[in-house]
């Protein structure tokens, strides 16, 4: 069909570029003329295609068409007009003219909401289903017979911003190829409009948009999404016209608090709080406004309305007056009319618009892509002095961005100050526990405590929940770039390095690991886990499928690998940081929002962590810390109908609990990494200082309390007694003392049940026959320290041959000469497969023996080496999944296939 399109915007051009896929010839196009040298995007894209392009300033003067204009649509030789989105008078000399008349998008269900704003006022009017129309084109009054409707549900929150992205510019756009696709098959219906329910509303201006206080909470915030962002619901206040952005409804079962604001006309004064201003409508129930406008353009966070108006500038160091002056060149080729780019320039006052901004925040991006700047950030920062000044608070971590309130626990200790916030952390803040309980953390040197724990309770864990369910589904984070995802993650990985001391000695005061090792390992570790999948993020692909083509038709299908949503990580007390990031790394990489419970006697460096990721710039809700119970935090996550995906790692009789749960609740996805009894064979063709250093490193490494550790050690008898005297030298040789001397090799265990733990466990080994070498008591001192331990002459059926210690107990076992395969069937003989190792310089002998062992790791004449690019995970007992690596992204992403026929 010979189809002449009439209208604008960049909806327009969608609807031009659809109905040329389809097969329409698009004879010419109308639209307006151009704004400040620049053509409209649906003037850009003919000109492209090379499609006639006439830009008339008007149609009709006086109420009758320009026979000049008239003349010159005519020549085109349309048979349907098609009217996209149109803002100009079209003259029914031109509507009749096509063979099969014209047609034109509203956005609203007519006969509903006739008129301009008609998406503005199905919000102010508190519709609860919004839509669009296409009809057949009248006079301009929205009266003609209707062609095809959709719609859709309106959300609490929704805004005409919300609702045109979501709904009406996708689906529109569709609805108007499929109108002139019925009306190609000569299918297209006329229904006449029924007068019954009709209304008409004038194009809603700013005079217009003053707020009545004298209403319900929910009808004010009606009027104000239904004007957010043009052209602005405003009031009075302090003397001046403040505009209102970003309204949500308030559930009223929580007590509003903040700084008064006196506002005319309104029931009661607002509340300036850390959350935005909370308003009240004459039923006493309230709403919340995000942001606010003043007369001059200036934008502010509405929580801020009390904070000087300025900032104290900040003095610019060479690189930054370098980056300024490269963003001045950026603003004069924006800002073309503008002779001088001065601190005083208004970005908007200077004729920049909306796709300016666009442009500018992708201009900052390319010269300092640290900066992580929002479209909102420029209407925020409209003269040229704040928004270099803001672009450099950027730079430096310092934002500008709403405030985030630690209510800290400051210690001196390791020759510094640290800061440990100490509440659950929970969509973006520091929160109390439901009902304000709270649990002492103990510090393991001294048996004294560090700082009182919000302990969350199952309130807690619904609204952590809740969170992470909307930031995944609503939020920033879930339609993020997978490159600013990938960026965020880096920041956040740049400033756990600024503060790896910092957090280095909480993991040292809060879980007894030696300092060196702290920063080393735990922190040193983490660093590297969230630098590396912070790689993966825009590399995360699906595949093409050749699948059996249906003839005559063909198919193309694809596989799309898409976060799973809200998923719940609960981890172990053994390395506090470095659990949380070996798995968190992985699914927020993913693009997934995160709940974590970290183990309850090891909180402090998650809550530290929840901070970070805050001055990072992650959104609210996309990271939730609780600290607590087990058996409340951990088992309401397994239950919970919205977690999608529980990582665990712990003990094997817990993991089978939660997999259970799981199953039972909404058969969330698991992966668990849990108990071990890791054997490490030792052949006497080894390298005996190597195998001596390293086995000490197996069983010893983070005071026995490793996951992977040589939970069994077996010897070749040649080398037995040689091997147990060297162990034993350098067992005497070590250092057991204060985690935070530089000189300490071994610290405190972790907690008093675990010390506990240990000492009946070497009871029962002594008590079964095996020979206890050295160790085996808890050291008389204060805090919890136990000795390091050796046991000899272990035989199979021992318990302490078959339990995991999770402690510094070495067992070690002879097996005879040469009897590889015996060694094999003993090493196996476990419900555990978590890790193992050999030693030998026989390379043929070490590729079988790893060949054979059943356990997810096999290390060959070394232990304990993990690296963030390697997968790690059990066999058998030792559960499923894998943490690290590529294939860790496997285990918080779902996959998706998808067929098409064409």
């Amino acid at each position: 069909m010979k189809i002449a399109v009439i209208g604008q915007s960049i909806f327009g051009q969608e609807v031009y570029s659809e109905l040329r896929k389809e097969g329409h010839t698009i004879v010419a196009v109308f639209t307006i003329p151009d704004k400040d040298g620049k053509a409209d995007p649906l003037a850009t894209a003919a000109e492209k295609d090379g499609i006639p392009v006439f830009k008339f300033p008007r149609w009709r003067l006086k109420g009758k068409a320009i026979p000049e204009v008239l003349d010159q649509y005519r020549t085109v030789g349309a048979e349907l007009n098609v009217l996209p989105f149109c803002s100009q008078f079209i003259p029914m000399e031109v509507i009749d003219c096509p063979k099969h008349g014209s047609i034109i998008y509203h956005p609203s269900l007519l006969p509903r909401h006739r008129g301009a704003s008609a998406i503005h006022w199905t919000l102010i009017h508190g519709d609860k289903k919004a839509g669009f129309t296409v009809f057949w084109a009248d006079d301009g009054l929205d009266t003609g017979p209707i062609l095809l409707q959709r719609e859709c549900d309106v959300e609490p929150d929704d805004t005409v911003n919300t609702i045109y992205k979501r709904f009406l510019f996708p689906e529109g756009v569709k609805g108007t190829v499929e109108a002139v696709r019925l009306i190609a098959a000569g299918k297209a219906p006329r229904i006449t409009q029924p007068e019954e329910g009709a209304t008409y509303e004038a194009i809603q201006k700013k005079e217009n948009a003053k707020i009545d206080w004298n209403q319900t909470a929910e009808a004010l915030h009606n009027w104000i999404r239904g004007n957010d962002k043009v052209p602005g619901a405003w009031a009075e206040v302090d003397g001046q016209k403040v505009t209102f952005y970003g309204s949500t409804l308030v559930d009223n079962g929580t007590t509003a608090s903040g700084q008064p604001l006196e506002i005319p006309g309104a029931s009661q004064p607002g509340l300036v709080s850390k959350g935005g201003l909370v308003l009240f409508g004459n039923d006493g129930k309230t709403l919340l406004v995000k942001n606010l406008q003043f007369e001059n353009g200036k934008m502010i966070p509405a929580a801020q309305y009390f904070r000087s108006a300025e900032s104290a500038a900040v003095e610019l160091n060479e690189e930054e007056k370098a980056f300024a002056e490269e963003m001045r060149v950026v603003w004069k080729s924006i800002l073309t009319n503008v002779e001088e780019i001065v601190d005083s320039t208004d970005f908007f006052k200077s004729g920049a618009a909306s796709m300016d901004v666009v442009r500018l925040v992708e201009e900052v991006k390319l010269r300092a892509n640290e900066v992580q700047l929002q479209n909102e950030d420029v209407y925020m920062a409209t003269s040229f002095q704040e928004f270099i000044q803001m672009c450099v608070r950027k730079l430096r971590g310092e934002d500008g961005e709403e405030e985030l309130e630690v209510d800290y626990v400051e210690r001196n200790v390791n020759n510094m100050t640290i800061r440990m916030p100490h509440q659950l952390f929970i969509n973006g803040e520091f929160v109390d526990a439901e009902g304000g309980k709270t649990y002492k953390t103990i510090n393991p040197t001294d048996g004294q405590p560090i700082c009182d724990v919000s302990l969350a309770q199952v309130a807690d864990v619904d609204r952590a929940v809740a969170a992470a369910k909307e930031a995944f589904e609503e939020g920033e984070w879930g339609k993020m770039n997978p490159r600013d995802r990938g960026r965020l993650i880096y920041r956040l990985a740049d400033l756990m390095e600024q503060h790896q001391e910092e957090l280095a000695t909480i993991e040292a005061i809060d879980s007894g690991a030696v300092y060196t090792l702290a920063l080393k390992t735990h922190v040193g570790m983490s660093i590297q886990t969230f630098r590396y999948f912070a790689g993966w993020c825009d590399k995360i692909q699906g595949t093409t499928i050749p699948i059996n083509q249906a003839r005559p038709n063909r198919n193309l299908t694809f596989t799309r690998r898409e976060p799973i949503g809200v998923c719940a990580i609960v981890i172990p007390w053994n390395y506090p940081l470095m659990m949380l990031a070996w798995k968190t790394a992985a699914c927020l990489a993913a693009g997934n929002t995160v709940v974590l419970k970290p183990a309850q006697v090891t909180p402090l460096t998650a809550v530290k962590f929840a901070e970070l990721t805050a001055r990072a710039g992650f959104p609210k809700g996309v990271v939730n810390i609780l600290p607590g119970a087990g058996s409340l935090v951990g088992q309401r996550l397994s239950d919970h109908p919205d977690v999608r995906k529980l990582g665990f790692t712990g003990s094997t009789e817990i993991g089978k609990h939660i997999m259970k749960s799981c199953a039972v609740s909404n058969v969330k996805k698991v992966s668990l990494e849990l108990g071990g009894k890791s054997p490490l064979i030792i052949f006497s063709d080894c390298d005996m200082d190597k195998a001596v250093r390293m086995g000490m490193s197996s069983v010893f490494f983070n005071k026995g309390e490793n996951c992977i550790a040589a939970g069994r050690l077996f010897v070749e008898e040649p080398i037995h007694e040689q091997f147990v005297q060297r162990v034993v030298e350098e067992v005497k040789k070590m250092k057991i003392g204060d985690p935070l001397d530089r000189s300490t090799d071994h610290g405190p265990q972790n907690h008093k049940a675990h010390l506990d733990k240990l000492v009946e466990y070497c009871q029962t080994g002594v008590k079964e026959g095996a020979r206890l070498v050295c160790g085996g008591k808890h050291i008389a001192r204060p805090g919890f320290f136990f000795e390091p331990t050796v046991f000899t002459d272990v035989t199979d059926s021992m318990f302490i041959a078959k339990e995991e210690s999770f402690g510094p107990v070495m067992i070690i076992s002879k097996f005879k000469a040469g009897d590889v395969d015996e060694v094999l069937k003993r090493a196996n003989a476990t419900e555990f497969g978590l890790a193992s190792g050999v030693f030998t310089r026989d390379i043929s002998k070490a590729l079988y023996v790893s060949e054979k062992l059943q356990a997810g790791t096999v290390f060959v004449n070394t232990y304990n080496k993990t690296d963030v690019a390697s997968p790690f995970g059990g066999f058998k007992q030792s559960g499923f999944g894998k943490d690290l690596g590529q294939e860790a992204l496997n285990e918080y992403l779902k996959t998706k296939a998808v067929t098409i026929e064409y």
